[in-house]
């Protein structure tokens, strides 16, 4: 009979702080990507590519929460490919804001902070080690 993995306190917090901010991102560029004009309009002058970044991201904070939650090893290795991913987009968008592309100040806010929280729980996990 197989054991239960037991899965400290701590990671399954993360995870579910990973798998509602997923939800949340998932919501937000869903409502830019899918909903009405007033929808766009209200977030002012979104860059496309960022919101649809994080659309399709966050599909992959999901999967990366519930790995998390679930103490499974692979979590880290996505969290960092998250971390990655969202970092590159931050350079795109850099270039972007070089080039005078409009934008918004709030994407600047969330991209550091989507990349500072994906690049912390991947710290996280490297430096407790992938076991649960």
């Amino acid at each position: 009979m197989a054991h239960p993995i037991t899965v400290p306190v701590w990671k399954r917090i993360l995870g579910t702080i990973a798998f509602l901010f997923a939800a949340l991102t998932l919501f937000k560029s869903g409502q830019v990507i899918f909903g009405p004009q007033s929808a766009r309009d209200a977030v002012g002058d979104f860059v496309p590519f960022v919101v649809q970044f994080n659309f399709v991201a966050g599909f992959f904070y999901l999967l990366a929460g519930i790995g998390i939650f679930l103490g499974r090893g692979w979590s880290m290795g996505l969290s960092a490919l998250i971390a990655l991913a969202t970092l590159v987009t931050t350079a795109f968008f850099a270039r972007h804001l070089l080039a005078g592309g409009a934008f918004e100040m709030q994407t600047v806010g969330a991209l550091g902070i989507r990349s500072g929280f994906w690049i912390f729980v991947t710290l996280i996990l490297w430096r407790t080690g992938r076991h649960p």
